[in-house]
């Protein structure tokens, strides 16, 4: 309320009217309202009025917008409105005036107020409810424009700041950067802590970049755990590298989370803006795409966009708009990879369902290819959907003619965390005509290293459909023997790298032998990838191991290419 403003000292109210008696009159009110007021009369917004404002940023603002007052009123409230954004405004005029009263408001004036009916108290009301519906009004658009969390710009401000800047830098010539800022481990805090602590890092990281800035500066939450940069006046591209070499070591500095020290780490991308005319949008795309180089050289670094940069961020817009394009227009294909039983018969009972691209021009592109992009633009899911339905009704088909087959499917992580892939997996189940056990459900070890708990818990629950359940790329990622002791799993898939050595390092094939023995000692399948020569293979049988996959058997073939492997329909 207005009397708060009078403990903190006298109010403050400049007027702006040519009229001598209307000045005379709100003065003699003002006074009346208040034994503390202090009034500024001028017939315009001229510099000394603006210095006035300026001043004292919690002043109000009295415009006479009648036209014997003002040459433009109207104008003149737009003026004030540009000049303060904070300062409530209120409007005079000597008569009702319903036009003129709606376009002072449509101008930026709280209100329009007729100096015949005004008294000391209606003037002290009007200013009270100007001051507090101006106090609201900043409020919500305080609120549009910052990060509820961190207090820091959003994305929006972010834009609307970078604009202006360029403005600035167009009449001015002097350079401006940005910066793109994006934590290299922060799913893994959020699976393993918690969402509470996220915010938590998300908040004190937040606190901490602000410190590092000048006034001038603007660090914004991005979105995420995103963060963006906007720098002015920086003389030289090495002023700009210090900067982002301060970023991100002051990132590294242990958070306490509960007690416990947590560190991160971030990866920055630098855009240098030497055109002023781009478009903002772009410049956060070239500081994106240079943090995502900082990635893949290794996180926990900065680097510089470039005409290489470019290059690659221009090809993976094309190809996040080609992707998309290929799951409308069902250019996805699936093809199949035989697993090999190495005891008995050593005959093909199963097969891995891959998912290829046949892009228009390419020809067939492997998964690895594209659906890591895939699954950052929210297509993993739609994609193994398409997968999960298209396999299981061939491998309907197939178990007419060879009753023992089965069908194994990668489930990506983002699948894993989607609640409705139990119901979804079931559907499929039921429509193909499936019994459970012919599926085997593949998660890589690397997806299950963040939040335990929740993998178990959504393991369990596909678990109990009655599929099996494998884990992928076995020996990859740091998987705990007491961890895999707890997943509700039915086969271990070891990873290629560990089979390459066989017969070649002693060392190697004492290795594989002994988890070979550390799966079966769980009740666990052990199938070994990327055999690619029969003496691996040998080895393997050698080592008791279960079953196969890779070169030396098959390579991934089309569904017309393995209905030649199995025997003939049954009459």
């Amino acid at each position: 309320m207005l009397d708060d403003l009078v403990q903190a000292g006298p109010i403050r109210v400049l007027l702006l009217t040519g009229d001598y008696r209307t000045a005379r009159l709100i003065d003699d009110l003002l006074h009346a309202a208040w034994t503390t007021v202090h009034v500024v009369t001028h017939p315009t917004m001229d510099p000394a009025a603006a210095e006035a404002l300026l001043d004292y940023p919690g002043c109000c603002v009295l415009v006479d917008v009648t036209p014997e007052a003002s040459e433009n009123g109207l104008a003149l409230l737009e003026y004030v409105r540009m000049s303060a954004p904070e300062a409530p405004i209120l409007a005079l005029g000597t008569h009702e005036d319903e036009s003129l009263a709606t376009h002072a408001i449509r101008q930026g004036a709280q209100d329009y107020l007729v100096t015949s009916e005004l008294g000391p108290t209606q003037i002290r009301r009007a200013l009270t409810h100007a001051i507090e519906r101006k106090r609201a009004e900043s409020e919500l658009v305080h609120q549009a424009l910052h990060d509820q969390l961190t207090g820091l710009p959003n994305r929006a401000l972010f834009l609307d700041r970078l604009g202006l800047a360029l403005e600035r830098s167009r009449r001015s010539g002097d350079p401006l950067a940005v910066l793109f800022l994006d934590f290299d481990n922060f799913k893994q805090i959020n699976d393993s802590r918690g969402h509470a602590a996220g915010d938590m890092v998300l908040a004190t990281l937040g606190d901490r970049l602000s410190s590092l800035l000048r006034p001038m500066d603007t660090v914004a939450r991005f979105g995420g755990d995103e963060f963006t940069f906007l720098f002015e006046g920086l003389t030289s591209e090495r002023e700009v590298v210090l900067i982002a070499d301060r970023i991100c070591q002051a990132a590294t500095h242990p958070i306490n989370l509960d007690g416990v020290a947590t560190t991160v780490t971030v990866s920055v991308g630098i855009a240098m803006v030497a055109d002023p005319s781009v478009a903002p949008e772009t410049i956060i795309r070239e500081a994106d795409a240079a943090m995502y180089r900082a990635k893949e050289r290794g996180r926990s670094r900065y680097e510089l966009f470039d005409e290489d940069s470019r290059r690659r961020a221009v090809q993976r817009i094309e190809l996040e708009a080609a992707i998309r394009r290929a799951v409308e227009q069902c250019e996805l294909r699936v093809h199949y990879q035989p697993h090999l039983v190495l005891h008995g018969l050593d005959e093909v009972t199963g097969v891995e369902a891959l998912v290829r691209w046949n892009q228009p021009g390419r020809g067939l592109i492997a998964a690895r290819d594209f659906m890591p992009l895939a699954g950052d633009i929210g297509l993993g899911v739609p994609i193994g959907r398409f997968v999960l339905e298209h396999a299981l009704a061939q491998l309907a088909r197939w178990r007419a003619r060879k009753p023992d087959m089965t069908i194994s499917l990668n489930i990506s992580a983002s699948e894993l965390r989607d609640p409705c892939l139990p119901e979804t997996l079931a559907r499929a189940i039921d429509d193909a005509e499936l019994q459970p056990h012919a599926i085997c459900l593949e998660i890589a070890e690397a997806d299950l290293a963040g939040d335990a708990d929740a993998a178990i818990h959504a393991l369990e629950k596909l678990k109990a459909i009655g599929v099996r359940i494998a884990i992928d790329d076995f020996g990859s990622g740091a998987s705990t023997l007491s961890r895999l002791r707890e997943l509700p799993i039915d086969a271990l898939k070891i990873h290629e790298s560990l089979v390459a050595g066989l017969g070649a390092s002693p060392e190697d094939t004492a290795f594989m032998g002994s988890l070979i023995e550390l799966g079966h000692a769980l009740g666990l399948d052990v199938v070994a990838e990327g055999v690619e020569t029969e003496a691996q293979l040998e080895h393997l049988r050698e080592l008791g191991c279960d079953a196969a996959q890779g070169y030396a058997i098959s390579h991934p073939v089309s569904e017309e290419q393995l209905d030649a492997l199995l025997p003939a329909a049954v009459a």
